[in-house]
């Protein structure tokens, strides 16, 4: 299966994206859905992984969503998160590119 492009950013994505990872507990987040088996993550299985309270694990969660770093999906009761790796890529190549 190909892999999907790398998607090119804006200015003001790069920047959105930098404060989103500019918070060390985000990018432990995003690492820990990296690398989970399948690429699908629970809320609830991070919160557990942080000592922090729901609110929080949801302010982080929607920071990184802002970026586009991970989509979030309902199903049921659980919240599904997933790691958005073309854009991740983005970012670090056009970090590289400094």
């Amino acid at each position: 299966m190909p892999s999907p492009k790398t998607p090119s950013l804006t200015e003001k994505e790069f920047e959105r994206i930098a404060r989103a990872l500019a918070e060390p507990r985000r990018v432990e987040i995003l690492r820990q859905v990296g690398e989970t088996k399948g690429g699908v993550m629970t809320c609830s299985a991070l919160q557990k992984c942080h000592e922090v309270s729901a609110a929080t694990m949801s302010h982080h969660l929607k920071e990184l969503e802002t970026a586009g770093l991970i989509d979030t999906e309902k199903t049921g009761k659980f919240m599904q998160i997933t790691l958005k790796r073309p854009m991740l890529k983005a970012y670090l190549s056009r970090l590289g590119e400094i």
